[in-house]
C-alpha cells in the first residue's frame, strides 16, 4: 500500500513535469515533448522525492490512463496528451467514432452549454469512446454528467479529430450545437 500511495504521488508529480511545469524538476522537453530519462531521475531527485528507472518503468507500466510513453529505446518519456504547454506530441489526424463523450460536473453545463466545450489551459478539447469512461472523469471535478457529441457531424463539417496513444480522442473545440440531448 505505502509504495502504491507513492508511485501515486510521484505519478502526479511526473504529470506536472511532462504536461504542464518541466521546470519543476528542472528539465525541459524537445519540441514533441519528450524529456531525457535520466535527466528527469535526476530532477525529480534533486526535488526531494525518490525515484530511480526500475519505479519510473513500473509507474508508466501501471498507469491506469496510460498517460505516459517511453522511447522505443527508453532513454526518452513524454506525456501522451494533456498539454498546457505548446508541444507536437505527434499525433495523427483519425475519424473519429458516430459519438464521442465528455465527462464534466454539473456545475460547468451553464457555461458548456452557452460555449461548447473549450480546451481550457490544453493544447485540446478531451473526448472519451465510452461513456463509463467520461463518468469516471466527470466523478474527479464533482457530481457528474456525460454529454453525449454527434463526432460524425462534427467531422463531417470538417472538424479535425486526433486521437492519442492512450484512446483518448482530441479536437480544438466541441461547439454545443453537436450536443445530443
Amino acid at each position: 500500500m505505502e509504495q502504491r500511495n507513492s508511485d501515486v504521488k510521484l505519478g502526479r508529480f511526473l504529470s506536472l513535469v511532462l504536461r504542464h511545469d518541466p521546470g519543476a524538476a528542472g528539465i525541459t522537453l524537445d519540441e514533441h515533448g519528450w524529456a531525457d530519462v535520466n535527466e528527469l531521475l535526476a530532477g525529480v531527485n534533486r526535488t526531494g522525492r525518490r525515484i530511480d528507472l526500475p519505479t519510473l518503468e513500473r509507474i508508466v507500466r501501471e498507469n491506469n490512463k496510460r498517460r505516459y510513453a517511453f522511447s522505443e529505446d527508453h532513454t526518452k518519456i513524454r506525456a501522451n496528451q494533456g498539454h498546457s504547454i505548446p508541444v507536437d506530441v505527434e499525433l495523427r489526424e483519425e475519424k473519429p467514432p458516430r459519438y464521442l463523450y465528455h465527462g464534466t460536473a454539473t456545475r460547468f453545463l451553464p457555461a458548456i452549454q452557452g460555449e461548447g466545450i473549450r480546451r481550457m489551459g490544453r493544447q485540446y478539447v478531451h473526448l472519451s469512446g465510452d461513456f463509463e469512461t467520461a463518468m469516471a472523469v466527470g466523478k474527479r471535478h464533482g457530481i457528474p454528467v456525460v454529454i453525449t457529441i454527434d463526432a460524425a457531424a462534427m467531422a463531417r463539417d470538417g472538424v479535425t479529430f486526433y486521437r492519442s496513444e492512450n484512446g483518448v480522442w482530441l479536437c480544438e473545440h466541441v461547439p454545443a450545437r453537436y450536443f445530443l440531448t
